[in-house]
Order: C-alpha cells, then structure tokens, then sequence
C-alpha cells in the first residue's frame, strides 16, 4: 500500500472511526492518524507490455519498440525525475508511453491514469512536459525546409487542415470556422512532386508566381483538365494530414487542452509523424482516420511541366496541346 503521513500539527487531517466533528469544534483526532493514498496497480505496463511483439508496438504507440526507446534515450535529459523520500519517480519509458498513448488515441487523463497506475493530475503534466520536449528538443531536426540541390527540384503542396479545440475564454470568434465550430488551422507543405520551384494550393490561395492554384470552374474543358491535374499532383498534402491523423487521434477530435498548449501538441504531433515517416514505421489505413486515402503511385511529373516557367503554367495553350 502506498500511504503519505501528514503530521497533525500541519493541519492536514480527516475524521475517521469514532471521531466526531461539530460545529464550532476542532476534530478529535489521534495520533496515528494517517492519509491514505489510493490504491493503484502497475500490472498492465510493467507485465502486459513487455509482452508485445512489433504489430501490438506500432497499433497503440504507432511506432516499433527500436523506435520507442530510441524517443527514450532523446528525451531522457527531460523527462528525467529524481527519487524522492515518498516514492520512485515515474519512469522515462513510461512517460513517453503515456505521450504517445494519449497523442495516439485522444484517451481521457482519467482513463490513462487508470491504465498505468498513476494519477490523473500526472497524467496531465506528462502530457504537456511530453509534447513540449519532442518540440523542443526534435521539431528543428525533422521539419525543416530542403537545402542546396534538394530546393533546385523539389517542390510543394500546401493546404489547411482545421483541429478541434475547446474555445478560449478570450477573443473565441476568432476560432470559429465556417462549418460551425471552433478549430485552430494546420497548415503545411509538403514535398514530394518534381516542377518548377512553388507551391501547388487550392482555391482558397491566392495564385503567385510562387504558388500555382486551379481554375475557376466555369465550364471550360481545357481549365477542367488541369484543374484535375493540378488536384491530383496535390494530393500528397492531403494524404500527409490523412496519415498524421489517423496515427495521432488527438487531432481528429476537441483536443480538450488549453488553447496556450494547443500549437505545442499539433507541432509534437507532426514531428512525431515525420519521425514514424523517416523510419519506416508500418501505417495501416483506418475507415475511421480522417483523411483520403492513399494515392497509388505514378509518374514523378503528373504535370508534366518540369520546364515550363512558372507564370507561364497556366496558359491554356499549353495544355490544349496536351
């Protein structure tokens, strides 16, 4: 049993067996008097998951074990808590296991607490010291911006993809979004299609030289046929949100955390994603993950424009030749 004694002259107490209490009066109490903690078991995470084999590792952490303590060893200088006279520190493997746990899945502080035998209140602070340190000490080395002979060929798709949030007590219409509730926006850019050096966006950007958007439709089938082009070349930034969403849930409901916390859990979250991304961590399409579902791959050009000047794209000669 873990118990935390109190002495009496602290005033912390409660009346208990034959003690009374009335109004007016000071509890009559003994001097072995003690506060109880509540009892918690640790069965499920120092018993069931050392148990698991690799597929059991990437479904509830959405990462392999190598992986895991690899999180481990980086984030250790951090998450690192020294022994007390009142009990051991929680550990650093839990800690990340309860980060990841809660990232993964949007389970409830109370629900963790349970599951891994600590309180819910540590429960709230692993989370929030959890998502500051993947940002802090891993976001610069896997977001970055491509350099050298990597920005002469690659470029991007960028798009916003809004995130469910509690609204804030102050200035909340500034979150409110046209479908009706209150969300903050993930905007991103991702690399993966070979034209001249921009932006592929949707209609909701404005067209720049550095940043190529559709047509508005307006029946023309020249404009609708690269519309269509256009749109399949920037499917990579919708399946990028897809997977980041369906491995870390969180994102895909309220995040039931204050707005302050907010960008520090979303940045943790895509950090995190790049990380699962850059060593191959195995993602199973989920019906219930937000987001399209895989493109199949094709031609690295699907534009077919690699040296075709920016401003120049659009022209509808062009593609009437196409």
């Amino acid at each position: 049993k873990e118990r935390l004694r109190i002495p009496l002259d602290e005033g912390v107490a409660r009346c208990r067996g034959p003690s009374r209490c009335s109004a007016g009066s000071s509890p009559v109490l003994s001097s072995a008097e003690e506060v109880w903690m509540h009892q918690r078991t640790q069965d499920w995470w120092d018993r069931v998951v050392g148990t698991w084999g690799r597929e059991l590792w990437v479904s509830n952490f959405r990462m392999r074990q190598e992986t895991f303590e690899m999180l481990c060893v980086r984030l250790s200088p951090i998450l690192s808590y020294e022994d007390t006279t009142l009990r051991q520190p929680i550990s650093v493997q839990k800690c990340v296991g309860v980060g990841l746990w809660w990232l993964a899945t949007g389970a409830g502080y109370r629900t963790l607490a349970h599951l891994c035998g600590i309180s819910a209140a540590s429960v709230c602070l692993i989370v929030r010291v959890f998502c500051h340190a993947v940002r802090n000490e891993m976001m610069r080395e896997y977001i970055k911006l491509p350099e050298g002979e990597e920005l002469q060929t690659c470029v991007g798709a960028i798009d916003g993809s809004p995130i469910p949030v509690i609204a804030p007590l102050e200035n909340h219409a500034d979150y409110f979004n046209r479908k009706g509730w209150h969300s903050v926006i993930l905007q991103a850019e991702i690399q993966g299609t070979q034209v001249p050096i921009m932006l592929l966006g949707d209609p909701a950007y404005p067209l720049r030289s550095w940043l190529m958007k559709g047509y508005p439709e307006t029946g023309d089938l020249t404009k609708h046929h690269f519309n269509k082009r256009l749109s399949g070349a920037r499917m990579t930034v919708e399946c990028a949100f897809g997977r980041l969403k369906g491995r870390w849930r969180c994102l895909s409901k309220r995040l039931d955390v204050d707005i302050s916390l907010v960008p520090t859990v979303i940045s943790g979250c895509c950090t995190l994603h790049n990380i699962c991304e850059k060593h191959n961590e195995a993602y199973s399409e989920d019906p219930s993950a937000a987001g399209p579902p895989d493109v199949p791959p094709g031609d690295v050009d699907p534009l077919g424009i690699a040296d075709i000047q920016p401003l120049r794209i659009r022209e509808t000669q062009y593609f009437a030749q196409q």
